[in-house]
């Protein structure tokens, strides 16, 4: 029979996971826990004032999110990443991407969606509109341009492709923003975005057109924008240290 305080915890286990697995996120991408390292509950409990229950819930979530790694014989280790490893993540999301916007083009969306993706390009636009970008207009660039791809999710029309495409841009540093402000600081910064601009562009013409075949292919040269900025930040040493959980990557020793 449950107590009273087990019911209590059961009730507050949801939101002192989201709690924990944040704290986790920030510990483990700020270099704090690093690669390798086996991740002790009992430490955890102590030093985030939280019960088991989460804190379990919380480490598996992050498995899933692949920041951490089930060991053989119980427990949980941050895990490291090679360049391949970001790459493959990298042309994975474009793959799911691309699949989107063809099943978008061939069955239609709706107007609701169309003019939302319109208006948020329309806004990446005016932040674009400057001769030279402050970190101001990089971090706006982050939310617009993670919106704009949430709303390409949606206009598949699939919960079938959202949900892996949802997991795809969740692994560490495939977001479609996981190196842009690496790059914030880099004489062509505002050039990558033009660029990058003008395929959100297409991409939505080719939608709005029907013609499937167009909007995937430019999805997936989209998605290449990031395999530049995850090259570019790895030529720069201060970009470099830009980078949220560089330390769990693998850089090649000629670098």
């Amino acid at each position: 029979m449950n107590t009273t305080a087990d019911i209590a915890e059961d009730s507050a286990a949801p939101s002192q996971t989201v709690r924990v697995q944040l704290l986790l996120r920030e510990l483990i991408l700020g270099g704090e826990l690093k690669p390798g390292s086996r991740i002790a509950e009992l430490t955890l409990v102590e030093r985030l004032g939280a019960s088991r229950t989460p804190i379990r819930m919380a480490l598996v979530r992050l498995q899933e999110e692949g920041l951490l790694e089930a060991l053989p014989h119980g427990g949980f280790a941050v895990k490291d990443f090679s360049e391949a490893d970001i790459h493959d993540a990298i042309e994975l999301r474009g793959t799911l991407e691309g699949l989107a916007a063809r099943l978008a083009a061939e069955r239609g969306v709706s107007t609701v969606l169309m003019t939302e993706a319109r208006d948020c390009v329309e806004q990446i636009d005016a932040l674009l509109a400057a001769p030279s970008l402050s970190e101001d207009s990089f971090t706006g660039y982050v939310q617009l341009n993670g919106r704009f791809h949430d709303l390409l999710s949606e206009m598949a029309g699939s919960d079938m492709v959202r949900r892996p495409l949802e997991r795809a841009k969740t692994a560490p540093f495939a977001s479609p923003n996981g190196f842009v402000l690496a790059r914030a600081t880099g004489p062509d910064a505002r050039d990558a975005l033009v660029v990058a601009q003008a395929q959100h562009r297409g991409v939505l013409d080719a939608i709005q057109r029907r013609e499937g075949a167009r909007a995937e292919s430019l999805m997936r040269e989209h998605a290449r924008i990031a395999h530049g900025n995850l090259r570019a930040a790895l030529a720069d040493h201060h970009s470099w240290q830009r980078v949220p959980g560089a330390s769990l990557i693998r850089r090649r020793p000629n670098r």
